[in-house]
């Protein structure tokens, strides 16, 4: 299941290791969409890469900090430091190849 991230909790989170966070919203249809996949793939890396998810109607410091125009955007952070980015809907197959690629 992938962690619920919140602007309280975020700089803690991606202090250390792998984690992506994916920047969300209720009313996202896309985001919707990505879902499944995020929930899956926070299964898959558990215990080797931390997948949380950042809603951005009830947190607006992070998103504001990191720039966040589109959702859903997915940022990928190793030891605290932001290394890639994805904008729109990414399909599960590459979004696994960027984290493995972390590893």
């Amino acid at each position: 299941m992938a962690k619920e991230l919140t602007d309280l909790n975020f700089e803690e989170t991606i202090r250390s290791g792998v984690v992506v966070v994916d920047f969300w919203a209720t009313w996202c249809a896309p985001c919707k969409r990505l879902v499944p996949i995020v929930e899956k793939l926070a299964d898959e890396f558990n215990g080797r890469a931390i997948v949380g998810k950042l809603n951005v109607d009830e947190n607006r410091e992070i998103p504001m900090q990191y720039g966040i125009m589109s959702i859903p955007t997915l940022l990928f952070f190793k030891n605290g430091q932001l290394v890639n980015k994805s904008v729109g809907l990414i399909d599960e197959g590459r979004l696994r190849s960027m984290i493995e690629d972390l590893l």
